[in-house]
């Protein structure tokens, strides 16, 4: 059995830019609108989901703790969709990922930590660990590809077990 411990680093737009983008308005530009009550931040992110007539929608995930270290035991990917997680409250949260390949490269494999304000959003295809949330009844907005039951045609989700690759996240705090 393969062991690999894997640690998150600190979320940053450069190294989580081959898995999609960091959601913040940290060293973005703003545009006073509303009489100057507020600012506008605007294109923040890419949502990719069009593939097959799709249909962009908003969800609100409510997220359970997770117990660290925490055994990753599978990767899923949207083959045809990106997904956004922004959280609604200052709650950091760890996102484990791998290249958006056939099958994921556990060579590859990276987990980043949020610092609460920040949300990502994973690009058409990033292998990822499902949500792991720090804190019990973490809210998060959760936007990707509508799914319509009777007209898609697409695969929603892939999922692969890790099989007898051990790999374990630990929180390096």
């Amino acid at each position: 059995m393969k062991n690999i411990r894997l640690v998150p680093e600190k979320l940053t737009e450069d190294n989580f830019a081959d898995f999609g983008e960091v959601v913040s308005i940290q060293s973005k530009q703003s545009k006073t609108i509303n009489n100057g009550f507020a600012d506008k931040y605007a294109d923040i992110a890419s949502l990719d989901t069009s593939e097959d007539q799709g249909q962009t929608s908003v969800h609100i995930f409510v997220a359970k703790s997770r117990q660290f270290p925490l055994h990753i035991s599978m990767l899923e990917k949207h083959p045809y969709f990106s997904q956004t997680f922004i959280p609604r409250h200052s709650s950091p949260f760890v996102v484990v990922v791998a290249p958006p390949k056939e099958s994921p490269s556990i060579e590859k494999l990276k987990a980043f930590i949020t610092n609460g304000e920040q949300g990502i959003s994973y690009s058409r295809g990033v292998w990822h660990f499902p949500l792991i949330s720090m804190n019990d009844n973490s809210q998060f907005i959760v936007i990707d590809r509508k799914y319509n039951e009777e007209l898609d045609t697409i695969e929603q989700c892939e999922e692969v077990s890790l099989g007898d690759i051990n790999v374990m996240l630990e929180l390096g705090l």
